[in-house]
């Protein structure tokens, strides 16, 4: 996802905003927001799984020691 993200970053900052009707500038500013909150989502995504990790390790150890620790 990460380098679809970068593609679409790419051709919507080389997009010439003069040369844009309103509409076609409001949709643009549309995409924007909408790509920002994208890669947003996959920061959460990924500290999820991290997170997710962690506690399975922790599941882990305790579930193959006798004491818990």
């Amino acid at each position: 996802m990460a380098d679809t993200i970068a593609e679409t970053v790419d051709l919507l900052y080389s997009i010439d905003q003069d040369q844009l009707t309103l509409d076609q500038q409001i949709a643009l500013g549309s995409a924007l927001a909408n790509l920002a909150q994208a890669e947003r989502l996959e920061q959460i995504n990924e500290r999820l799984r991290v997170i997710h990790q962690v506690l399975n390790t922790w599941a882990l150890r305790a579930a193959t020691t006798t004491d818990g620790r």
